[in-house]
């Protein structure tokens, strides 16, 4: 496919998909207004899986049409859209407003089965086609045929299995085969079996790529892991926390899945990233010892406070600030220090190499000596091949004034 035919396709569904995604957001609002009940808090994920996903996807794709994960996004947001609009619709059409619009037990039926199809693919295809598109090796393409089975099967068992549909709405499958129930069932159980090693097969592919992976791949793998392994878990301790924010929080999170992942592939500022888990970790560390100090300090200073004057004392809180003001700067340059060392090596070696030369370039006055300590100094720090240093005759040199 050339990238004219596929930029013509994938921004297509990337706006159909952001369209459904606005339906799903509009039957929300109209049956909260309708039934004064609150709006589902995690909907800033589902607008996020409709219009964040595919708009990835489609510029994945109109760039690389060969790489399959911009496709994968495309279906992922369109999937989830059909099935976040479907049952937004179908709640509105036969809960909130009985017959107020046609088709509501169609919309419930392919909103039970589109979105599992897009939540499924998120673990399965994401992993083991991260960044180019392609397995690992070749002996990785059975877990993707059998993730793509596995999904499919899933699919197929849901939209035709007899009985209720979900919970909302309550609705009984209308295309459900009754005489098939058990053997759709069966089939089911076994599903949740399988997938459950197939995600885990998914995931080694993926760490078998970091562990092997050099250079400008490693940098798109460190984008991907700083997603799921930072903003992720800080996203779901931020909905415990917050829960009046979880839309937000919510979106944020899963919006990191997509746009790492287009960062990663269209490699814009790919090298970024080390800046970025640099001062992630700085910065957590840091957050993390301040507060226990705070906390740590107040409670010391209180307890002294009652023993001896038999009351609490806003002192201790005014106290306990200065400190931490104090130890800011302090503490930070310590733990950049430690950081360094012990996750940025090469990096903590090379400055300490570089400040060593400048100051005997201040002192030394030896020529050679300065050329050996020149030479030393790239060698350890640029790491090449060969290093050479090439310094002009001084005969040279002064005859070149004399002309001039």
């Amino acid at each position: 496919m050339s990238r004219r035919t596929a930029t013509w396709l994938a921004w297509p569904l990337s706006g159909l998909s952001a369209f459904l995604g606005g339906l799903y957001l509009l039957f929300l609002v109209l049956s909260a207004a309708a039934t004064g009940a609150s709006i589902d808090p995690y909907w800033g994920a589902g607008v996020v899986v409709a219009v964040v996903f595919p708009a990835v996807g489609a510029l994945i794709a109109s760039r690389y049409p060969t790489n399959a994960l911009g496709w994968v996004f495309c279906a992922i947001g369109l999937s989830g859209a059909i099935g976040g609009a479907g049952n937004a619709y179908a709640a509105y059409a036969l809960l909130v407003e009985p017959g107020s619009l046609p088709g509501g037990e169609l919309a419930a039926w392919v909103g039970s089965w589109t979105g599992d199809a897009s939540f499924l693919s998120c673990f399965a295809f994401i992993p083991v086609l991260f960044p180019d598109g392609k397995p690992p090796s070749r002996r990785w393409r059975p877990v993707v045929w059998l993730a793509i089975g596995g999904i499919a099967l899933w699919a197929l068992s849901d939209a035709f299995m007899p009985g209720p549909l979900g919970d909302d709405p309550p609705v009984d499958n209308p295309f459900g085969v009754e005489g098939a129930g058990a053997m759709l069932r069966s089939l089911s159980h076994a599903l949740e079996l399988v997938l459950i090693p197939i995600w885990l097969a998914c995931i080694a592919a993926l760490v078998s790529r970091y562990l092997r992976s050099r250079g400008r791949e490693r940098q798109q793998l460190k984008w991907l892991t700083y997603a799921v392994a930072v903003v992720v878990p800080l996203s779901l301790v931020g909905n415990g926390l917050f829960p009046e924010l979880a839309w937000l929080i919510g979106g944020i999170g899963t919006a990191s899945i997509p746009v790492a992942i287009g960062v990663a592939v269209l490699s814009h500022r790919l090298y970024e990233i080390d800046i970025i888990i640099n001062r992630t970790l700085v910065y957590g560390f840091l957050s993390a010892t301040l507060i226990a100090l705070y906390f740590g300090s107040i409670v010391l200073l209180q307890g002294g406070f009652v023993t001896l004057t038999g009351e609490k004392s806003t002192l201790a809180v005014v106290a306990s600030t200065l400190l931490i003001a104090a130890l800011f700067n302090p503490l930070r340059r310590r733990i950049q220090s430690f950081i360094d060392r012990r996750f940025y090596r090469s990096k903590y070696d090379a400055r300490k190499t570089l400040e060593a030369f400048s100051s005997k370039l201040r002192d030394e006055t030896d020529l050679e000596a300065l050329n050996e300590e020149l030479v030393g100094a790239v060698r350890e720090t640029m790491q090449p091949a060969h290093v050479s240093l090439w310094l002009r005759p001084a005969a040279t040199l002064q005859t070149s004034r004399e002309s001039d």
